[in-house]
């Protein structure tokens, strides 16, 4: 790959479409309406608005979809059917960048025991619906289904007949997230490198998580020539779910100079657009989600706070305001140290006077052992009682003296240390 002129990699983002399709999941038009505002500010190259002919309430957020975004391709998913070509055409002819978007199987699999068809009549089925799409309508992608688990001499074949059909992006899907890396990578570089014609046609690739290897198998596609990524807010989709916008985006920021590729998102917009999907699917993101977890810049051990509060670049390979965060954020917990505990008693205006010092921070420790994390209310009190002497030297017996009872260890330590 070029190091001095990075490639552009254009985003596909499919969390309307795929992503909706979610188990549990439902966004209404005006939900789908605010999140293609969001992923227009986010910068990304295309929007993939629903499925039309699946429902009239589809089709009307795919029309209005069309009919507000502006710089975003719209696209829209067609079975190699007229009527859902059709459908699709109808939704989104009014955007200023309309798609087509065509699926068909391309595995054996697939083939005889979804479709019951030969391999001859999906080749003459797809070429039909092609050709169909593209007198309507400028730019056609097909997308060969379960090209991942397809016969790769079979798969070549398909897409030279579909690119001579008249298909200018071709889409090569793991459908069942069953590829590993070098495996995915190599069928994308096949692909490209056999298949007659493949100079007139954008490659893409869409791949799903079953194995946990999305986002891998997508960095393989895009080192063997890809160009687009097929993707979700927060990986949401079916089953395991899809590439990951954030994390492939983020990818190609961070690893920049060793992949020598890079795309036109606004990195400053990740957070607010994945608490939006958040918000309106009523699925909360994991806290260990990679980018957008409420513990992708949070650091809970007392050696990580200490290397983070000397130089982010201890812990962090990315900055927290590139994702449109803050700051990064101190969990004060039991495994804390004084480094921590300090820096966030300074961060809230708290000073400490000679020899309150040790007070202090032993009733901190005492809290955070009955606590996940102590928090900025907590210390407030910690300091104030350290200031005035607290309750202990009073009468009271140790702390641990009237840890008897385990249920009420916390209930105990609080009412001794706040009173």
């Amino acid at each position: 790959m070029k190091d001095s002129s990075p490639d552009r990699v254009f985003i596909f983002d499919t969390t309307l479409r795929d992503g909706e399709q979610s188990p549990g999941f439902h966004l209404d038009s005006n939900a789908k309406v605010r999140i293609a505002r969001q992923l227009e500010k986010l910068g990304v190259d295309v929007i993939e608005a629903g499925f039309p002919i699946s429902s009239p309430g589809d089709f009307e957020a795919c029309r209005r979809i069309a009919r507000e975004i502006r710089g975003a391709t719209v696209t829209a998913l067609a079975r190699a059917v007229k009527e859902d070509i059709d459908a699709v055409w109808g939704a989104i002819k009014e955007a200023e960048k309309p798609q087509i978007h065509i699926v068909l199987s391309v595995s054996d699999v697939h083939i005889n025991r979804k479709l019951g068809m030969s391999r001859e009549a999906v080749l003459k089925r797809g070429a039909e619906m092609v050709a169909y799409a593209r007198s309507l309508c400028e730019n056609v992608q097909y997308s060969p289904e379960d090209a991942g688990r397809a016969d790769p001499d079979y798969l070549v074949e398909t897409v030279e007949t579909m690119i001579a059909a008249g298909a200018n992006v071709i889409n090569i899907p793991d459908t069942t997230g069953y590829c590993l890396p070098y495996e995915f990578g190599e069928l994308v570089r096949r692909v490209i490198n056999e298949a007659r014609g493949s100079e007139k046609a954008l490659f893409s690739v869409h791949c799903h998580n079953d194995l946990g290897l999305a986002v891998a198998n997508t960095l393989a596609a895009l080192s063997a020539g890809a160009r687009r990524v097929e993707c979700t807010i927060n990986g949401i989709g079916e089953r395991a779910g899809n590439t990951s916008l954030e994390e492939v985006v983020m990818l190609l920021r961070v690893r920049q100079a060793k992949l020598g590729l890079e795309c036109g998102v606004n990195t400053t917009e990740i957070t607010r657009t994945s608490r939006l999907v958040s918000e309106l699917t009523g699925t909360p993101v994991q806290p260990n989600k990679a980018v957008v977890g409420a513990n992708a810049f949070a650091h809970a051990s007392g050696i990580h706070q200490d290397g983070v509060l000397k130089d982010r670049l201890n812990y962090e390979i990315m900055k927290p305001e590139d994702v449109g965060l803050a700051d990064s954020r101190i969990v004060l917990t039991a495994r804390s140290g004084r480094h921590a505990f300090h820096h966030r008693l300074n961060r809230l205006g708290v000073t400490l006077t000679e020899g309150k010092d040790d007070e202090a921070w032993q009733r901190f420790l005492q809290l955070a052992d009955t606590k996940k994390e102590v928090t900025d209310e907590d210390l407030r009190k910690i300091a104030a009682m350290s200031e005035t002497n607290g309750h202990e030297g009073n009468g009271h017996p140790p702390v641990t003296d009237q840890l008897h009872d385990h249920n009420h260890v916390a209930d105990t330590l609080r009412h001794l240390i706040f009173g």
